[in-house]
């Protein structure tokens, strides 16, 4: 059986310190989330450890990561490239990367920076709005979303958010499906990162426009996943545009958007057969 606990490692990138833990043994799997840290995590990776060294990490600004300039905005690419040194200080792939939410999307930003470096991409519901039909109205809303945290703070502007993505339902219709209970020191975190999250994250994230040729032409295998109880949600129809757009079909994942919190194991069994799949090109 593999170590349940993590190791604690750290990695100084330029303008940032870089917070990552690894566990397991195997093949390399990485794991981002965007602003989800690698709590986030944590039970899918426990799940995944006895077939794979699975590494989460902090983004830059978030959870126990740190930065030089507090003032500017991240972007998918600068993350990317965080990402892309963290890799090369693991041996330099290439690897599998699982990515989540705004985590896809950095993981479609790392293929085409970095093609090389990723041999499997899961990218699980990247919010590229930009490939929406209706993306004028969606960027409109994250932008009330923006002056509603500038005007009125992080709570107001999260309900909005929740509500414009159509997550306020996101576990789906079952009941009895279990919910992860934070404690006081994971509620204090989830408020820091919400913070960072509205100021230097939520643009930049929504308005990243997948470079779909160079997506297309990496060696990079690229998987569209998507929740099974989250179609119409925005995320999901992000994933089902994506996916489109590579000509490829979305994998369907146990749960919603936050299916690998809700169902680990199942999710986690899910990951490991479409990382174990021959792929088709």
């Amino acid at each position: 059986m593999p170590d349940p606990d993590p190791s604690a490692h750290a990695l100084d990138v330029p303008g940032a310190r870089l917070y990552y833990e690894r566990r397991g043994t195997g093949p390399l799997l990485l794991m981002i989330g965007s602003p989800m840290d690698s709590t986030g995590f944590a039970a899918l990776a426990g799940a995944l450890a006895g077939d794979y060294t699975v590494v989460t990490y902090d983004p830059r600004c978030i959870g126990n990561s740190s930065r030089e300039d507090t003032s500017q905005d991240v972007t998918p690419d600068q993350q990317a490239d965080d990402v892309h040194r963290l890799l090369s200080a693991l041996g330099g792939g290439p690897a599998a990367v699982f990515g989540s939410s705004g985590g896809a999307t950095v993981g479609l930003a790392l293929v085409t920076t970095h093609p090389g470096r990723v041999h499997t991409l899961v990218a699980h519901e990247p919010p590229v709005v930009e490939l929406l039909p209706d993306s004028a109205q969606v960027r409109a809303q994250f932008e009330d979303i923006y002056a509603t945290y500038r005007a009125e703070g992080a709570e107001k502007a999260m309900q909005k958010f929740f509500v414009q993505a159509g997550l306020t339902g996101a576990m789906g219709p079952d009941v009895d499906a279990p919910r992860w209970q934070p404690s006081p020191e994971q509620m204090a975190r989830m408020r820091a990162t919400n913070e960072a999250f509205l100021e230097h994250l939520l643009r930049p994230t929504t308005y990243y426009r997948p470079d779909i040729e160079a997506l297309r032409a990496a060696p990079t295998r690229i998987v569209v996943a998507a929740g099974a109880t989250s179609k119409g949600q925005l995320p999901n129809r992000t994933a089902v545009a994506l996916a489109g757009r590579l000509g490829t079909t979305v994998a369907e994942f146990p749960g919603g958007h936050a299916g690998f919190v809700e169902y680990p194991e199942q999710f986690g069994r899910v990951l490991h057969q479409v990382l174990s799949e021959t792929p088709s090109r």
